[in-house]
């Protein structure tokens, strides 16, 4: 009997992606290794990791050792000088240079597991594939960094010249960058926007941030239900197993709850192995 051929699925999520790296353990005591890996935002930079068969200690250390200051710069200069004409709030240097540090030299030539990363072109409004059955052509840093690039917070990232942004404004669970044919079973780790939850948005500052974070999540939210309804209503899709940690109300930003992330993550996959 041919072994089941399983594709992993990572959803964006900022910090809270983090949850990733406990459903990757739990897979891998469950016996289930991905035969390949689909991601966007935060979810393609576990993804990159685990796709270089980075050991889960090693994942642990890197994450839970990142500080705001290595992702989360404001750009400060930028903004007092040019206001609403500044390219973003947060400077991209800080996180082009952890990207150098936490990813593979060698590209995604150096990748032992298949990673295919969604990132959004700005100009024809579109999700273009890199990486496993796309474009290898640019540096997988530089795709990662495009594929967290969210609007407003940090600056498109230039890819053969063109402008790309987060993969999640488009597919913030990138099921549809599975390819027909090539799983039996897809496992979708999923720390996106949800509905539910007070509106403790309207107390955030600045308010400019925090309207445009609760309209995003909105979009994001509505499009990835409706992605998850259409698989499931489509026989001749793999089946399907989403696993959703438990991460929220935690924001975007939320570097001093790593830890509970990665649990959240080991303990959702746990538990939705079991039942499958």
């Amino acid at each position: 009997m041919r072994p089941e051929r399983v594709v992993l699925v990572l959803s964006g999520g900022g910090m809270k992606a983090m949850a990733h790296i406990g459903v990757v353990r739990a897979m891998e005591q469950a016996g289930i290794r991905p035969a390949g890996i689909v991601a966007v935002s935060a979810g393609a930079l576990v993804g990159a990791m685990v796709a270089a068969l980075t050991p889960y200690e090693v994942l642990v250390r890197a994450v839970t050792g990142l500080e705001r200051e290595d992702f989360a710069v404001l750009n400060r200069g930028a903004l007092v000088v040019r206001g609403v004409g500044a390219k973003s709030v947060l400077k991209p240097e800080p996180l082009r240079a952890l990207l150098r540090r936490l990813l593979p030299p060698g590209g995604f030539d150096a990748l032992q597991v298949p990673l295919r990363i969604g990132v959004t072109d700005l100009d024809r409004g579109v999700l273009e594939v890199f990486g496993s059955a796309g474009r290898t052509d640019v540096p997988l840093a530089d795709v990662v960094y495009a594929s967290m690039a969210l609007p407003l917070y940090l600056p498109p990232g230039e890819l053969a010249g063109r402008p790309y942004a987060d993969g999640g404004l488009l597919q913030v669970l990138p099921l549809e960058l599975v390819l027909p044919g090539e799983a039996d079973l897809v496992i979708a780790s999923d720390v996106g926007p949800v509905f539910a939850g007070p509106p403790q948005w309207r107390t955030l500052a600045p308010a400019l941030i925090a309207l445009t974070d609760r309209a995003l999540s909105i979009t994001m939210a509505d499009q990835k239900a409706r992605t998850v309804a259409a698989w499931n209503a489509d026989p001749s899709r793999p089946r399907l197993v989403v696993v959703q940690p438990a991460v929220d109300p935690y924001g975007t930003f939320a570097f001093d709850h790593t830890v509970d992330f990665i649990e959240a993550g080991y303990r959702a996959a746990h538990a939705a192995l079991a039942a499958k």
